[in-house]
């Protein structure tokens, strides 16, 4: 597509819900962009797929597809849809065909640090609430961190066995927004992915939060995403 894509649509990852891209709508639809967020369940990424592509359906033209965390994993499968014209992965999973995140962090690179995340509970999982700030949201204030530790989504398991059928980032220009602090995905994992992806790569200073923290930096790799001449 060579048009410049003038609708977004925004996916959350897991653990928390849509609340978290208010900055980044907000910056973007100052610009005059039509932005969606899609409140994903995060019961199978079957479902958030689906849930997604309702989304890509009301959309009139070419659209931004945006996805943080375990939201790769779903703007992956869901990008293959005939409304999307770039991807944007914010510190996100990039599966390839057959990958889940669950094989994606299989293999953590020596040294990583490990997500508190704790024994599933009727199939869903959470962060300890107590780790919750230093692990995701390290760069916010304290009040904002312990508002999402207190108010997580419970993510199923089911989401992350979900694998990918046909990764739209084969089809789709893609970017990459990498967070240098992030200790849920690790940052050389993040880089690892986006090469594999052939996407275009900004790195910024940050938590796993960033699309909170730092929304102007997320929206300037959108508005990137959204215009055929600045695209990598």
């Amino acid at each position: 597509m060579s048009t410049e894509a003038r609708n977004v649509v925004l996916v959350h990852g897991g653990f928390v819900d849509g609340s978290g891209w208010k900055g980044v709508y907000d910056l973007l639809t100052a610009d005059g962009y039509t932005v969606t967020v899609v409140q994903n369940p995060t019961l199978s990424l079957d479902g958030d797929v689906a849930a997604t592509k309702l989304i890509l359906d009301a959309q009139d033209g070419p659209t931004v597809l945006v996805g943080h965390s375990y939201g790769g994993a779903v703007i992956s499968e869901a990008g293959n849809h005939e409304k999307v014209s770039a991807l944007v992965y914010v510190m996100a999973f990039a599966p390839d065909k057959d990958e889940s995140v669950n094989t994606l962090i299989a293999d953590p690179p020596p040294g990583a640090p490990v997500p508190p995340i704790l024994p599933p509970r009727d199939g869903f999982l959470f962060l300890d609430r107590e780790k919750f700030a230093a692990s995701f949201a390290a760069d916010l204030p304290a009040d904002e961190a312990r508002f999402l530790a207190d108010s997580q989504v419970p993510w199923g398991v089911d989401a992350l066995g979900g694998t990918v059928t046909h990764p739209a980032w084969r089809d789709r220009p893609s970017f990459y927004l990498v967070a240098t602090e992030d200790r849920m995905i690790p940052p050389p994992a993040q880089r690892a992915m986006a090469e594999r992806a052939g996407a275009a790569v900004t790195e910024t200073s940050g938590s796993h939060a960033v699309y909170v923290s730092k929304p102007a930096e997320v929206a300037a790799l959108v508005r990137k995403a959204a215009s055929p001449g600045t695209r990598a």
